[in-house]
């Protein structure tokens, strides 16, 4: 085919598939005056106007904390700063009712999706404040979350990290800890989808055998096409087809491919970490410097690295490097285990795929590489609601 008719065919196809990516941050101030998501001049990765304008259909907003302390002090605070993303979440269908609505089940995406508007679902990326109260899952399963990812950088209550932090042993359990595997069940008994991105390993494995239920892992790559501890390996992708769960591959650069900074980047990114207090490296100092920004110093942070993208772009890479981790999922699986969760608005983005507005190229790539529209379909979200509906009918709710 010519460029013209693979766009030509490309554009047809997006038209009629659902679209779902699986992870996109938000603020405190996501859906309020300060944001505007209808707006085409916000700044966001994912709003409205450039869900629209891309063809994405519908997006899980993520509820995330990162991981602290475990005590009942650390754990209230994670807690308080969750309900106030899920509130915020809930903003949104309110301040543009005839634009979005949030969607709790499959059922929902495909009724709110026939009835032309966005799809808003909710995740919630890192169990920590359920603290040791595992009624707490409930709770945010009532609030709105239909996955929740076990863990983020560093060990938690409930499972080890692939990314521990500095000064902590490489695994704390070995996979899950007591209460992970009642947090497990918990999810199972709900109907919330268990997700492993984060996870170690082990910890991956371990939830992949004890989940009755399909898992996904909602913001990953394939460490065959490029080694990253966010990454998941060939074995755990076959435990992921024998669990029957999706990996949902994630647009963002580092875990898609190695790379090189200019020497221009990196003298402009030491002007930023000066310029916002942040010490060198990205140790646990780093980490807590970040932890102590206020949400409007965090927003502007994320602002100038976006700008220092534009102005220096790092060493390319495309559209193209992360349909690669797609191609190797189909092959080492099928195609039934494969989805997109992009991770914008939190470090995600790659040439040809850096905000929601340019979804429609995942599609052109996939149609370029041979893929029919049924497997696009299913890349796009089929596999993703699979895993939902089977979530709902272990929990006894279909």
């Amino acid at each position: 085919m010519s460029d013209d008719e693979v766009a030509s065919l490309a554009k047809r196809i997006h038209e009629r598939v659902l679209t779902i990516d699986t992870h996109d941050d938000i603020s405190s101030d996501f859906a309020s005056e300060k944001d505007d998501e209808s707006s085409p001049d916000n700044r966001r990765q994912v709003t409205l106007h450039k869900m629209k304008k891309g063809g994405l259909d519908a997006e899980f907003f993520a509820v995330f904390t990162g991981n602290g302390e475990r005590t009942a002090e650390a754990y209230e605070s994670a807690y308080k700063r969750a309900v106030s993303l899920f509130d915020a979440i809930h903003r949104l269908p309110e301040r543009h009712p005839a634009l979005v609505d949030i969607a709790y089940s499959p059922d929902d995406v495909a009724r709110i999706h026939a009835s032309g508007k966005l799809v808003a679902c909710i995740g919630m990326e890192n169990g920590y404040p359920a603290g040791a109260d595992l009624g707490k899952v409930k709770e945010f399963y009532d609030r709105g979350t239909r996955y929740i990812t076990l863990t983020h950088s560093g060990h938690n209550q409930i499972c080890d990290s692939s990314t521990p932090r500095e000064g902590e042993p490489k695994e704390e359990y070995g996979g899950l800890s007591d209460l992970g595997k009642q947090v497990v069940r918990e999810m199972n008994r709900l109907g919330v989808m268990v997700d492993v991105s984060h996870a170690s390993k082990n910890a991956t494995i371990a939830a992949l055998t004890l989940s009755k239920a399909p898992i996904i892992a909602s913001h990953s790559g394939a460490s065959a096409v490029h080694e990253h501890a966010r990454n998941v390996d060939d074995e755990a992708l076959r435990l992921f087809k024998k669990n029957g769960g999706v990996v949902q591959v994630v647009a963002l650069a580092d875990y898609i491919k190695a790379r090189t900074d200019s020497p221009e980047r990196l003298a402009a990114q030491e002007a930023i970490r000066k310029e916002f207090g942040l010490p060198a490296g990205r140790g646990e100092a780093a980490r807590k410097a970040m932890q102590a920004m206020s949400q409007e110093q965090r927003t502007k942070f994320r602002e100038t690295l976006r700008e220092l993208d534009t102005k220096y772009p790092r060493t390319s890479v495309t559209v193209s490097d992360m349909v690669d981790h797609i191609d190797h999922i189909v092959k080492t699986v099928g195609i039934d285990h494969v989805g997109i969760g992009t991770d914008f608005d939190g470090g995600g983005g790659v040439i040809g795929f850096n905000d929601a507005s340019e979804s429609i190229n995942i599609t052109m790539e996939l149609v370029k590489r041979g893929y029919s529209e049924e497997e696009i379909g299913k890349i796009w979200g089929g596999n993703l609601l699979r895993v939902w509906r089977e979530v709902e009918r272990v929990a006894g709710k279909r």
